[in-house]
């Protein structure tokens, strides 16, 4: 029997396996030798060249380093001019992205990324900075997932494999009117890409408030052939009561008037369960029902914002569902949606009026449709 913990382990890595190509490892492979090549951008080596790190004269740290002179930390970070965008990564493929960290100050909601592949002229990812790593609210949770970390110092971690074949350009729009300082770091590999691999997407929509009686549309103009691997959404709620009972449903390859898969409740979707409520006893037998955080490798509600009941009066919540044992596939279009849905008396549903935000990430092949516009800066504000 002693020996069933080992062949349990054994098979759960095993099943996390994926195909080994130079693009993706992991513990089930990680010992295989590959003629990828690692490569690395940022501050200290903006072309992420072999051999030509640390090699600054001049940068954000060049005050703090100049008794120590070239190579010790001269050139650690950027800072972005209010209302410019930069360019922190343009790399000649193929390849693959691995790991992004960075550590953005000002407002998050204010820092636009997007990505570029190939030649193309409009972006496959375009979100704020914070809800693309799982933070719309502007505010620190942890957040610990096998797609997304984010650690304390406000550390954002990205894991998602991303292959590109000719070309990759990632740009950071700073929309806000102060300067902002970005520390960063995109980790690759140069290496071919297999045929069957597809493009990273992520898009980011925001509904301030939702009209009475409509979905909220997570995304609504996928076309092409491709598979769906997440959802974060960052859920302001304006009503007393729960708010969760909406179902989620994905519209695949001509559905219409129904999805092919249809939810049975926000935080089911979630991977969670009545109300996300841990009942606890306190002093005299007095019930306390709250909900509970929790962060995991799939799934999430891991920020619960109180308010204060002075100026930060609104209830707020962030939460991440990643589909990387289950992503959803399809072959020619996808459509997905969530109903905003609470209780009103005598156990009748209320549709909610509630601020949702939320990007969704998935991959496809190229060409993708182009994105609808990113709202403009006061309706990206959080109030």
């Amino acid at each position: 029997m002693k020996a069933l913990p080992l062949l349990l382990c054994l098979l759960a890595i095993a099943l996390h396996a994926q195909k080994f190509n130079g693009i993706e490892s992991n513990m089930s492979n990680i010992y295989r030798l590959s003629d990828a090549k690692s490569r690395s951008i940022s501050p200290e080596n903006f072309t992420g060249e072999k051999g030509k790190g640390g090699m600054a004269t001049e940068g954000t740290g060049s005050r703090a380093s100049r008794d120590l002179g070239q190579g010790w930390k001269v050139s650690p970070s950027i800072r972005i001019k209010s209302k410019t965008t930069y360019t922190i990564a343009e790399i000649t493929g193929p390849g693959s992205i691995q790991h992004i960290w960075m550590t953005p100050t000002g407002n998050w909601r204010h820092s636009i990324i997007r990505f570029y592949w190939d030649d193309e002229k409009e972006p496959s990812v375009e979100a704020p900075v914070g809800d693309f790593f799982g933070m719309g609210w502007g505010k620190f949770a942890p957040l610990n997932s096998l797609a997304v970390a984010v650690n304390p110092g406000s550390a954002f971690n990205c894991y998602w494999p991303m292959p590109f074949r000719k070309k990759c350009r990632i740009t950071v729009e700073n929309l806000s009117d102060n300067d902002m300082t970005l520390f960063y770091q995109i980790d690759y590999i140069l290496t071919e890409v297999p045929a069957d691999a597809a493009y990273f997407h992520a898009q980011f929509r925001r509904v301030n408030r939702l009209p009475y009686k409509q979905d909220y549309v997570l995304v609504d103009n996928i076309k092409g052939k491709g598979h769906y691997v997440g959802t974060y959404m960052a859920w302001e709620v304006h009503n007393n009561g729960w708010w969760g009972e909406g179902e989620i449903k994905f519209f695949m390859d001509g559905d219409t008037q129904f999805p092919t898969i249809c939810g049975t409740g926000t935080e089911d979707y979630f991977c969670g369960s009545y109300d996300w409520d841990t009942k606890r006893k306190v002093a005299e037998g007095v019930e306390v029902v709250e909900y509970t955080e929790y962060t995991g490798p799939y799934a999430g509600l891991h920020q619960v914002i109180k308010g204060d009941g002075h100026y930060q009066v609104m209830q707020r919540f962030g939460m991440y569902r990643w589909h990387i044992n289950d992503p959803i596939r399809f072959e020619k279009d996808l459509r997905v949606t969530i109903q905003a849905l609470g209780w009103r008396s005598d156990g009748r549903y209320l549709p909610l009026q509630d601020d949702i935000a939320s990007v969704v990430f998935w991959y496809q092949t190229e060409p993708h449709t182009p994105f609808p516009k990113l709202p403009a800066r006061d309706d990206l504000d959080v109030y």
